[in-house]
């Protein structure tokens, strides 16, 4: 695998850069303490291309691959982690199910605008009691002649709920299938419901300890009608469909946790070179030194491992353990950047005004969303052939 970032490639990562650095951080406090999603900055990232950077041109996408995109959200997860999974959600469970298994006439109804930015969706999996456990889906989908009529709950679904958002791709049993053996298991296809359906209620935005700016909301389904062209892909592959999201989605989360690690490396050097104590900065302390040095250490690491598994799945060949690799060491590198960072800060570390107090907050998630740590260890196992 390729390791150095073409020139191109680089171009586009420090640009993102910039813009992470002069239009998101400055925000980000603010965002963070009134929980709120600035839609200027989706704006401008739109204008940007962001939103289309892995798709082709001809169906209004940049022309990049999923490389490009990562490099993005490792961009903008630096300095604002909402700001990275409101791109990443919004590209991985938005606007890619629909350019994979959308129709013809899909495709031209929602692509435009979801890869332009103008647009925002959510992806409806996790319920209640079906979280690494998709399988135990309850949300239900019966077709009614023309229409599927959708019952159930999501929640923790992200995007679902801003004032872009055009609508959720629910996964929902809709029969069951028989197995070779005899037995039956649920089928589960995924369904596009439009945001302002009848019956389809967004419920109000989570209290939560970190992503505070990402939107993210509880959804019910109470009757729900859609048309049945409203089905998004072959009925009854909605998980199989699903699984390549997930495993390009721990990409993308390696990536963020990578730039959130960067993050917290930079701030740490920048604080030990200027903070003084009993006359010298504290950086000249060698275990203060010594501790940041293995953040650095953690940051290459954890970019190495995000890389691989981006090149090998552009490039066509199996990634599904290096992706559980990729976000299992990445994941693990944000939240001990963060611990390492907070405690170089000292008192100023537990404020929340200061960056590494917030991804303190943040990197938590990283260990648990597109799949627990312990689920990438499951992962890994099996495709050694011993899980």
């Amino acid at each position: 695998m390729q390791y150095q970032l073409s020139d191109e490639e680089q171009e586009l990562y420090d640009t993102v850069c910039d813009f992470a650095d002069t239009v998101v951080a400055p925000q980000s406090y603010e965002a963070d303490r009134t929980h709120s999603l600035s839609m200027e900055v989706v704006g401008q990232m739109g204008e940007m291309g962001l939103f289309g950077l892995p798709f082709p041109e001809e169906v209004g996408g940049q022309g990049g691959d999923y490389l490009a995109l990562c490099l993005a959200i490792e961009a903008l997860g630096r300095v604002d982690q909402s700001i990275a999974i409101t791109l990443e959600a919004a590209v991985g469970l938005g606007a890619m199910p629909v350019y994979r298994h959308g129709t013809d006439e899909q495709k031209a109804e929602y692509l435009p605008d979801l890869l332009a930015g103008r647009a925002l969706a959510g992806f409806g999996l996790t319920e209640p009691e079906a979280g690494s456990d998709a399988g135990a889906t309850r949300t239900t989908a019966v077709l009614d002649r023309d229409e599927w009529v959708v019952n159930g709950s999501k929640q923790f679904i992200t995007n679902s709920g801003t004032p872009i958002t055009r609508f959720v791709t629910v996964a929902a049993v809709t029969g069951e299938r028989t197995r070779h053996d005899g037995s039956t298991d649920k089928e589960l296809s995924t369904i596009i419901v439009p945001n302002g359906t009848p019956g389809f209620t967004v419920g109000p935005g989570y209290d939560k300890s970190g992503w505070r700016a990402s939107d993210t909301h509880p959804l019910t389904f109470d009757g729900v009608r859609v048309p049945s062209a409203n089905l998004l892909g072959e009925r009854g592959r909605g998980f199989a469909n699903f699984l390549r999201t997930l495993d390009e989605g721990r990409i993308a989360i390696a990536a963020l946790a990578t730039g959130a690690a960067q993050g917290c490396l930079d701030e740490a050097v920048a604080y030990a070179k200027t903070r003084n104590v009993f006359g010298v900065p504290i950086a000249s302390h060698q275990y203060i030194a010594f501790t940041i040095a293995q953040m650095q250490a953690r940051v290459h690491t954890a970019r190495l491992a995000w890389h691989d598994a981006a090149r090998r799945a552009d490039a066509g060949l199996p990634f599904k353990k290096e992706a559980a690799m990729a976000k299992l060491v990445s994941s693990d590198a944000a939240m001990l950047n963060a611990r390492d960072a907070t405690q170089i800060f000292g008192g100023m570390g537990f404020m929340n005004e200061t960056l590494v107090a917030r991804h303190y907050r943040d990197s938590k998630i990283l260990e648990i969303g597109e799949g627990t740590n312990e689920v990438q260890l499951m992962v890994i196992a099996r495709e050694l052939g011993i899980g």
